[in-house]
């Protein structure tokens, strides 16, 4: 029994990424059936919400602190980055692109968090250290990889045909795969999605400070982000229509956005990084990327560009350069805050339980949606 609690983390890792990836695919058919992205965003508020109150009230109704008009202001601002910035230019990036380069591009997380950490002044560069040196190399090679991916599609690797595809998403992956991956628009989106979740972060660890209650807090979020993304869907398209979730394909997604890639993946990252950290959460993020590029192929024969598997590749190698560098930081940097431990194991434990960076990635494993 000990021996299956050990491996207890490292599954509920696979199932959060296998998870986020039956979301994108499931996403990606409903929006190529004609469902509006946003649409799509504001019901998975809607239904991430309610999938996590039971947990915030089981769970925390008895120690959260009150709720204040500057912590509801502050959440406020968590929902307009977290929630609605981050989605809706994430599935307007899905609709443009395709799957395997949307999640491909969210690996640049942790090279956006390090470029907003150094201008923000919450760390300097230290190009004369090795975690430095590796931490600003593997945001070189990220954002190297990232405009690859996005400006250069090359030649179609020649695959051999899927024999499991989905006849009823034939049409759509092909069409989505001709067509739509060589535009700029869908990587932009993506990437500007990147962008309002590394924002987002940076308002969530404040909030995370005043308000320790993080189930409370993201439903408080998820109900706040369903009425900014509805209002932003009523403006865009003012059909009764677009709201109909009669198409099982849309219900499904909208469903199962909101249980499976919100609520249960929260859930699960969240138990992951208080028994591993989030540096070991953070480190299954490629894993979705491998997950949705076979099950793309296979399922909606979506074709694959040199130029998408090369600039991924790169974007996974930076990082892992990043992740290598703050890891092997948090091992060689004694914290102030640390100094009443007995050893440096510990005092490594406790920088990286405040490290901005860290707790980024780890929690963006949560994001992908609460938030991703």
């Amino acid at each position: 029994m000990a021996a299956f609690s050990a491996y207890m983390p490292f599954m509920a890792m696979v199932l959060v990424q296998a998870s986020y990836a039956g979301m994108n695919i499931i996403s990606k058919l409903a929006i190529e059936s004609d469902m509006d992205p946003l649409v799509l965003v504001a019901y998975r508020q809607v239904f991430a919400a309610f999938a996590i109150a039971p947990l915030a009230y089981l769970l925390e109704w008895k120690t959260r602190p009150k709720i204040t008009l500057a912590i509801l202001f502050q959440t406020f601002l968590c929902s307009l980055t977290g929630a609605t910035a981050n989605q809706v230019f994430y599935f307007l990036g899905l609709k443009s692109s395709t799957a395997t380069i949307a999640c491909a591009l969210t690996n640049t997380l942790p090279a956006m968090t390090f470029i907003l950490a150094v201008i923000f002044r919450q760390e300097s560069a230290k190009l004369k250290s090795k975690p430095g040196l590796s931490k600003v190399m593997g945001t070189i090679v990220c954002v190297s990889g990232a405009m690859l991916l996005s400006f250069y599609h090359g030649h179609i690797i020649g695959l051999s045909e899927s024999k499991i595809h989905w006849t009823y998403a034939q049409r759509m992956g092909e069409a989505s795969s001709s067509t739509k991956s060589s535009s700029f628009i869908g990587p932009l989106f993506v990437i500007l999605s990147t962008l309002g979740w590394a924002f987002w972060f940076i308002i969530q660890a404040r909030v995370g400070e005043s308000f320790p209650a993080p189930y409370t807090s993201t439903t408080l979020m998820c109900l706040m982000a369903s009425f900014e993304c509805g209002i932003i869907a009523v403006i865009a398209d003012h059909k009764v229509a677009s709201w109909s979730l009669k198409d099982p394909t849309r219900l499904i997604a909208s469903l199962y956005a909101g249980i499976m890639g919100s609520a249960l993946a929260f859930f699960l990252s969240s138990w992951s990084i208080q028994q591993k950290g989030p540096l070991y959460v953070s480190v299954f993020s490629p894993l979705l990327l491998i997950i949705v590029a076979i099950a793309s192929w296979a399922l909606l024969e979506e074709k694959l560009y040199v130029g998408t598997a090369v600039g991924s590749v790169l974007i996974v190698a930076g990082l892992y350069l990043v992740l290598w560098g703050k890891n092997k930081e948090t091992k060689d940097e004694k914290p102030a805050k640390a100094t009443g431990m007995t050893n440096m194991t510990d005092q490594a434990k406790a920088y990286e339980k405040n490290d901005l960076e860290l707790q980024l990635q780890g929690h963006s494993e949560s994001n992908r949606d609460v938030m991703e």
